[in-house]
């Protein structure tokens, strides 16, 4: 999926959204995260042995949350039209929007489920007809292409094959870093950003697509 500039322009784009607004949920929760689940399933594993219950339930129902933002983002791509991208950023757009006005109302746990919908709804942007697709809220698979294409190129095979999928890894670690920065500096409203550039890129994706 990452066979043409536009494509790894996109996903960069997606994964530094990812690391931007999971920094802030990261900051939020705690230590939980909002995107990340297998950190949120070892955290869960963690509590259920420490018999911190509602340490578990909390991390068990991110990750639950996360699964039916990733099943409504396939019934996005799996609905009628051949180009489905830019309906899943518009449906991220808008959980983040909604997440953001829910926090300014004093709703912030509303807010946080808005925002882990919308991660897992982020991952059916490079879906296929409805089968896998790439992930972007989360990179550990992205390091271990890394890791074999690399190995590949040591053997005579695509000498940078593997630099997509580092550049996935680049950006998420640098949206984490603004997360944070906008995080310290206005709490969970620094998600505001992250719907205007889930808006813009929806706006990006259906002009491109369409030329």
């Amino acid at each position: 999926m990452l066979d043409s500039r536009r494509n790894v322009a996109l996903a960069c784009a997606l994964s530094a959204l990812a690391g931007y607004v999971d920094a802030i949920g990261f900051l939020h929760l705690g230590g939980l995260f909002v995107s990340f689940m297998s950190g949120n399933s070892t955290r869960m594993g963690v509590s259920l042995a420490e018999g911190n219950w509602w340490g578990a339930a909390a991390a068990l129902g991110l990750i639950a949350l996360f699964v039916v933002g990733a099943a409504a983002g396939s019934l996005i791509v799996l609905g009628r039209g051949a180009n489905r991208q830019p309906w899943v950023l518009l449906a991220e757009a808008v959980l983040l929007a909604l997440a953001a006005l829910y926090y300014q109302v004093g709703l912030p746990n509303v807010a946080i489920a808005a925002i882990v919908l919308a991660m897992g709804m982020e991952n059916a942007v490079f879906q296929i007809h409805g089968g896998a697709g790439l992930g972007l809220t989360y990179v550990t698979g992205a390091l271990v292409k890394v890791g074999q294409l690399a190995a590949k190129a040591l053997t005579g095979g695509a000498r940078w094959a593997w630099a997509p999928n580092l550049l996935l890894w680049v950006a998420l670690v640098a949206g984490s870093v603004c997360g944070a920065v906008a995080y310290h500096w206005i709490n969970l409203a620094a998600i505001w950003f992250a719907s205007g550039v889930a808006l813009v890129m929806s706006a990006i994706v259906a002009a491109t697509t369409h030329r």
